[in-house]
């Protein structure tokens, strides 16, 4: 019997080390990652829509679900657990937050343990499972996460892991609501570098001075550049090939919507140069605020000043959006910025 594992964690350092641990394994991976709060929930139901789609294609699929580095109230977990046994799914929890003691105490599938940090807790759910790293190649690495997320100072990989600390947190090249995979790949990569350094001499000093480098050659195609243009021409290509499910419509003009993905001036115009059907580019963050590029097609200073009060030149403006609307699903956050284009805008003006 094939099983696959829904695997929800973290968005730190200690998360994703633990999805990096899974990721060395065999198995048959869907990944997803959620902060505290209605994220949680959020990415629970897109886990459990997932599993039940994935039943009718195949419905001798073993499934589990494992959640890691994120702790869940005793409600929480009363309705997971109703939804998992109606669906016939496994359930594993492994992680270290004192808060979910309450949870622990009634669900035999909640595994805490508030004195190591969930990537080893995972680590050795791994070994006890899957015999995993006989040969000890992950060691260390879990050693180096553990001593900066519970804080031991004291330990010899405590500074190492304070420089992985940065550099995850410090991760945002790719927006991770609008490209998670990417995003989560780009991250397990650098968990790696760190991996491959962490027993050099000076190894926090090294991984400091050669983080740069680790993160351009995730981002390396044909040839170097510097590390903003390969980070665009990675974006613009993930955005050319999704870009008909990105699509807006400002007064008969198509452009395309992105989330918090930042560098606007660069990234946009690599977009619109690559995509000579698109009129314009829109990217929105999480409070509402809006860059718009385009390359001679539209004056978007008239749409920034004519949808969010904004304005500056024809080939590059922005503006805010009023009241807008967040969301963990890039979908509804297209429905929410198209709806308010249309009643802010008229196209018989």
């Amino acid at each position: 019997m094939n099983m696959r594992i829904y695997h929800l964690s973290h968005i730190d350092l200690d998360g994703y080390g633990c999805q990096y641990l899974l990721s060395k394994t065999n198995n048959n991976i869907k990944y997803y990652n959620a902060n505290y709060g209605p994220e949680v929930k959020a990415r629970i139901d897109e886990m459990l829509n997932d599993i039940e789609e994935d039943r009718k294609t195949d419905s001798d699929l073993e499934q589990l679900i494992l959640i890691t580095d994120l702790n869940l109230t005793t409600k929480e977990g009363r309705n997971l657990d109703k939804a998992r046994q109606a669906l016939g799914t496994g359930l594993q929890l492994l992680d270290h937050h004192a808060t979910g003691a309450g949870a622990d105490k009634e669900f035999g599938w909640y595994k805490l343990d508030t004195g190591r940090c969930a990537t080893m807790i995972t680590y050795d759910w791994l070994q006890e499972r899957y015999n995993f790293d006989q040969e000890g190649e992950y060691k260390d690495i879990v050693k180096a996460i553990n001593a900066i997320d519970i804080w031991q100072a004291d330990d010899q990989f405590f500074e190492y892991g304070k420089v992985m600390l940065g550099m995850i947190s410090g991760a945002r090249e790719i927006n991770r609501v609008m490209f998670p995979n990417q995003d989560r790949g780009f991250k397990f990569s650098l968990i790696e570098g760190a991996k491959d350094r962490l027993n050099t001499i000076d190894a926090p000093i090294i991984l400091d001075e050669q983080l740069h480098s680790i993160k351009k050659e995730f981002f390396l195609n044909d040839k170097n550049d510097t590390k903003d243009n390969l980070v665009a021409n990675y974006i613009t290509k993930i955005l050319t090939a999704q870009k008909e499910n990105l699509i807006i419509n400002y007064r008969g003009h198509r452009g395309i919507l992105t989330y918090s993905v930042g560098n606007t001036s660069i990234i946009g115009n690599a977009f619109l140069v690559a995509n000579n059907d698109i009129d314009f580019y829109m990217d929105v963050g999480s409070r509402g605020n809006f860059s718009l590029r385009s390359n001679n097609k539209l004056d978007v200073s008239k749409m920034a000043a004519e949808i969010g009060n904004g304005g500056g030149h024809p080939n590059a403006s922005g503006g805010k959006i009023k009241e807008f609307k967040d969301s963990y699903v890039y979908q509804d956050l297209r429905e929410f910025v198209q709806n308010y284009i249309n009643i802010n805008s008229n196209p018989h003006s």
